[in-house]
């Protein structure tokens, strides 16, 4: 079984951006919660609520499938694995996107994308996010 990120309680979520500071710092190696693969934002005004912007973790991932180059590859039960040095900069994988989630990193010119590696989930203090356990077999269900 894959795991993969899950909102467990966004109303839990007091906007401190802990798990977009981790996901930069520890696994995409950036001072910039900015280029974290997750992003968390107010849902349209200082008093409302937070919205978490994550990937969904697609079966048939769409940005997987636009990526030409083999640096996005499908992953069991999934999400995708990003191999960054295969990766062209083409932004295929951006507008594939179907919840709109991959940014694109300008100053590295590859694409900000989620492992599932559950970073975000270990420093959230809140237990805002989760990792769920997906099942998932080889017809795809």
């Amino acid at each position: 079984m894959a795991k993969i990120l899950q909102v467990a309680d966004m109303h839990k979520c007091i906007g401190c951006y802990s798990c977009m500071l981790a996901c930069a710092r520890v696994v995409k190696k950036s001072l910039s919660p900015s280029r974290a693969a997750l992003q968390v934002r107010t849902a349209g005004g200082f008093q409302s609520r937070f919205i978490a912007e994550i990937c969904r973790g697609c079966i048939d991932a769409p940005c997987a499938a636009a990526c030409n180059c083999g640096a996005l590859t499908p992953r069991e039960g999934g999400g995708v694995h990003f191999r960054p040095t295969k990766c062209i900069g083409c932004q295929d994988c951006v507008k594939a996107c179907i919840v709109d989630v991959i940014q694109f990193d300008d100053c590295k010119k590859k694409p900000l994308i989620c492992i599932q590696c559950g970073t975000c989930v270990r420093f959230c203090p809140h237990n805002v996010l989760e990792m769920e356990e997906r099942k998932y077999d080889a017809s795809g269900n």
